[in-house]
Formats: C-alpha cells, structure tokens, sequence
C-alpha cells in the first residue's frame, strides 16, 4: 500500500513538472491589413511576388506518451533500489529521468515539420507581406498576385 501511493505521488510530481515545462505553438496570423478603398474585398491586397524560399514548418509536439511510459518505467526501476526513505527518493528520481529520457526518445523518432513556402510580396501601396503556404503550385517571382485571407492567388 505504501510502495503504490508513493509511486502514485512520485507520477503525479513528475508529471506536473514536466506538463508546466510545455510550450505550446501558436501560430500567428500571416497577414494582418485593413481594407483600403480600392479593394474588393475585406481582407484583400495586390502586389508582385519578391521571392518565394523554402522552410520547414517546427514540430510543435510537447511532452508526450514517450515522457509518460518513461517515467512510469522508471519509477518502477527506481523503486526496486533501496530502502525506507531512500526509496521514495529513488522512485521520484527514476520517475523524472525516465519521463526526460523517454521524452528525448520520442523527439528523436518523430518525423521533421512539414515543408512551408515563405512567399514575400511587394504591395502596391509599397509595403512587404511575407506568406506561409504548404504549396505554391504554379506561383513564381515576378507573377502579379493578390492576397485574400491570408492566401495567395495569381491575379
């Protein structure tokens, strides 16, 4: 009974540290304007393409099932070392350095961002938009665009 609530406690710490280490992504938004007159509509802009490069969209996945089973296994290692209070301290330190090192091991497995197009364009009011879209299709530098919504078209 002691052994379980003690590495149920030790869980609970480790998992709670490691869920306020997180940071979540949020991505902002690609476009910010305010209508002008000559516009059609709400959110839309016309210019010339600048440059268009290509990026790799970050992975944005905190901690995950590998910090979890992580920790779990090793509080389970940590626990079966010593004894009395030594114990307990075992186990929380088998439960943190399990949860990091699971944690890395599921960074590491995990597939790199997905591919991003940063597309620069030059507005005709002479200001500069840089876009984010996961396909150009048939976009290129110098093609006269307009961006609506945060989305580029050729015009």
């Amino acid at each position: 009974m002691k052994i379980t609530s003690t590495l149920a406690a030790s869980a609970l710490i480790a998992s709670t540290l490691l869920a306020g280490c997180a940071t979540p992504y949020q991505q902002q938004p690609n476009v910010q304007s305010y209508p002008a007159a000559n516009t059609q509509g709400y959110n839309t802009q016309y210019g010339v393409i600048d440059s268009i490069q290509s990026t790799r969209a970050p992975n944005n996945s905190g901690p995950g099932m590998g910090a979890v089973v992580g920790g779990v296994v090793g509080g389970l290692l940590g626990n079966q070392v010593g004894g009395g209070s030594g114990r307990a301290v075992a186990t929380a330190a088998g439960v943190v350095g399990g949860a990091v090192v699971g944690n890395n091991l599921e960074k590491n497995n995990q597939a790199p961002g997905r591919e991003l197009y940063q597309i620069g364009v030059r507005l005709d009011n002479g200001s500069f938009e840089t876009i984010n879209e996961e396909n150009i299709g048939d976009l290129r530098v110098g093609n006269r665009v307009r961006i609506e919504n945060g989305r580029v078209y050729r015009y």
